[in-house]
C-alpha cells in the first residue's frame, strides 16, 4: 500500500502562487536590447509557457519527495510472549476406528480430529503451538512456533500408523515437557488426544505427568472414541463399544495432577465443544505484536524533479546558443 508520512506537507504545493508575477512578451527583450532578439518573442513566449509548466511539475515532485512517500508492506506478527501450547497427537492403529459422523459421513477418528484440531489451531492466534505425533514412540512434528498455518498443514498432513500402532502416552508427554524447557516461562499448556491406554515407551504416563507438574506443565487430556457402535456379523448386526481400550481413569488422573482437566469426546461436536472449553479456560494470549515492512520512496519523485532540472537546463542553454549565434551575425 503506497501512502505519505506526511501527507500534510501537500498544502504547500499552492505556495508558488503567492510569488507568481505577471510576464509580458518582452520581458527578455525589456533587459536585452540586442538586434535579434525582437525576432525570437514568440520562440520565447512558447519557451517561458514550457519552462514554467515544468517548474510547476518540478515543485510538486519536491513537495511529493519531501512528505516522503512510503510503500507499506502486509503485517508481520512479532514474536511475543504468550502461551505455549503443544498438541500431542495419538496415532496408534486404533484411530482408524470409523465410529465418528463428520458433516453426515462416518469418519474414522483420526479424520474427524484433524477436522476440529485445525480450526481450534487456526484460532489460537497469539500462542505458539507446537505438534507431537505417537503411537509405539512420540516424535515432534512441529516445535512451539507461531506459524499457526504450518502446524496445521504438519497434522493434516499426518496419516494412521506413521509412527506404528501402540501407544505411547507417557513419551509423549515427556517429549513436550523437554521441548517446554527449551522456551522462557510462559503458560505451558499440553492437550493431549487418545483413544486407548498406555502400552509403549520408555516411561510411564503417571511418571512423565509427575514431572510436568513439576515444571508447570498443565495437561488436558481428551479420550476420542464412540460408546456404540453398530458392525455387521455373520449373525446379523450387534451393538459394541468401540471404545473399551479408552483408559479414562488414567487420563483424569494425568490431568489432575497437573491441575488441567478430563474430556470425553464421543463426536465431532463433543470434541468442537472441548476446544470451546479450552479457549475459556486458556484464553488466547492478547499482548501479540505486529509490524509493516516499508519502504522508502522518496528517491523516486526526487530522482525526476533533477531529470526535469538537467533538460530545463540543457534546452535554456539550447536556446542562448542560437540567440547568440543571432546576435553575432546582427
Amino acid at each position: 500500500m503506497l501512502t505519505l508520512q506526511w501527507a500534510w506537507l501537500l498544502l504547500l504545493l499552492p505556495l508558488p502562487l503567492i510569488f507568481r508575477k505577471q510576464q509580458s512578451v518582452n520581458e527578455v527583450s525589456g533587459h536585452l536590447h540586442l538586434p535579434g532578439v525582437a525576432q525570437s518573442g514568440a520562440q520565447q513566449i512558447e519557451q517561458d509557457n514550457s519552462s514554467r509548466k515544468a517548474y510547476w511539475l518540478i515543485w510538486v515532485l519536491l513537495v511529493v519527495a519531501v512528505a516522503r512517500p512510503l510503500w507499506m508492506g502486509d503485517p508481520i506478527e512479532l514474536p511475543s510472549k504468550g502461551r505455549d501450547l503443544m498438541m500431542a497427537v495419538d496415532l496408534s492403529g486404533s484411530m482408524q476406528i470409523e465410529d465418528m459422523v463428520l458433516e453426515g459421513k462416518t469418519v474414522d477418528r483420526f479424520t474427524m480430529i484433524q477436522a476440529v484440531v485445525s480450526d481450534f489451531i487456526e484460532r489460537r492466534k497469539g500462542d505458539k503451538l507446537g505438534l507431537i505425533l505417537f503411537a509405539d514412540h512420540a516424535y515432534l512434528q512441529a516445535p512451539l512456533t507461531q506459524d499457526r498455518r504450518s502446524v496445521a498443514q504438519f497434522l493434516n498432513e499426518a496419516q494412521i500408523g506413521l509412527v506404528g500402532k501402540q501407544t505411547a502416552i507417557g513419551e509423549a508427554i515427556a517429549l513436550a515437557v523437554k521441548r517446554f524447557d527449551m522456551v522462557d516461562e510462559s503458560n505451558r499448556i499440553l492437550i493431549l488426544l487418545t483413544d486407548g491406554s498406555n502400552n509403549s515407551g520408555s516411561i510411564s504416563p503417571e511418571q512423565a505427568a509427575a514431572i510436568a507438574a513439576k515444571r508447570g506443565v498443565r495437561i488436558y487430556t481428551i479420550g476420542v472414541g464412540a460408546e456404540v457402535m453398530e458392525r455387521r456379523t455373520l449373525f446379523g448386526k450387534e451393538r459394541v463399544n468401540p471404545s473399551m481400550d479408552l483408559d479414562e481413569a488414567q487420563l483424569t488422573s494425568l490431568a489432575d495432577t497437573t491441575g488441567g482437566r478430563y474430556f470425553r469426546a464421543r463426536n465431532s461436536q463433543e470434541l468442537e465443544s472441548i476446544y470451546q472449553e479450552i479457549d475459556k479456560l486458556e484464553p488466547i494470549s492478547r499482548d501479540q505484536l505486529s509490524y509493516r515492512p516499508q519502504s522508502e520512496l522518496f528517491y523516486l519523485p526526487l530522482g525526476a524533479a533533477l531529470l526535469i532540472s538537467v533538460l530545463i537546463a540543457l534546452s535554456q542553454l539550447a536556446l542562448f546558443k542560437r540567440l547568440s549565434s543571432k546576435w553575432g551575425r546582427n
